[in-house]
């Protein structure tokens, strides 16, 4: 049986909950065909999430890789296309660490793509009535890092991997304001994009871009 590791996040910037980790973790042993889904979560830190997502490939040599974060403001589920090699925090991490203008890996490429088959993932999310589209930037604080270094770890190994950002929880919209999405929602989103993933060894052909 292939193994799907998800990661989600630990609460940060003040908030009680992130629903990355929320929606990863009620995933977490559900088979899916022929893959079992295994979830962990990753410390908001700049010090410590790579090196903690480095033992988790490790120990469960997975087939496929999706990383989760929380995107405060998005109106859906962002699969990311790239990240990119900088971090450029606007607040401090968990530890209280702010990098700013510092590479994530020194002499690392500028930039990776995902290697997940992400339009059919957004197709199949839209055609469940899910919100989804492509997003074209992770950010530059540990969602990116960890994107980035997941991608620079697997490069050339064959274990297709990437990104997805979550909205907000209602819980969390009702206290600071702005969009969300409820957490069956989000666990259904997530999940479709697993299977999406698992069954779709080649991309659809169809416009994700952006005007600006």
């Amino acid at each position: 049986m292939r193994t799907v590791l998800l990661t989600g996040f630990e609460p940060f910037d003040q908030d009680t909950v992130n629903p990355s980790w929320e929606a990863v973790r009620l995933l977490d042993g559900t088979v899916q065909g022929d893959a079992r889904i295994v979830a962990r979560q990753l410390p908001c830190a700049f010090a410590a999430a790579p090196e903690r997502l480095c033992q988790l490939l490790e120990e469960f040599t997975p087939q496929l890789v999706i990383a989760v974060g929380l995107g405060p403001g998005r109106t859906d589920i962002g699969i990311e296309r790239v990240a990119i090699n900088i971090n450029d925090a606007r607040i401090p991490d968990n530890l209280g660490y702010q990098p700013i203008d510092i590479a994530v890996v020194e002499q690392g490429p500028a930039a990776y793509f995902s290697t997940l088959a992400i339009k059919a993932m957004v197709r199949a999310l839209r055609a469940a009535g899910i919100p989804a589209s492509v997003s074209h930037t992770a950010g530059t604080f540990v969602c990116n890092q960890v994107f980035y270094c997941l991608q620079h770890a697997l490069a050339g190994s064959g274990v297709r991997s990437g990104f997805i950002h979550v909205p907000a929880l209602p819980q969390q919209a009702v206290a600071a304001g702005g969009p969300s999405m409820a957490l069956s929602t989000q666990v259904e989103g997530l999940r479709l994009a697993v299977v999406t993933a698992l069954n779709s060894e080649h991309d659809v052909q169809e416009s994700g871009g952006q005007v600006c």
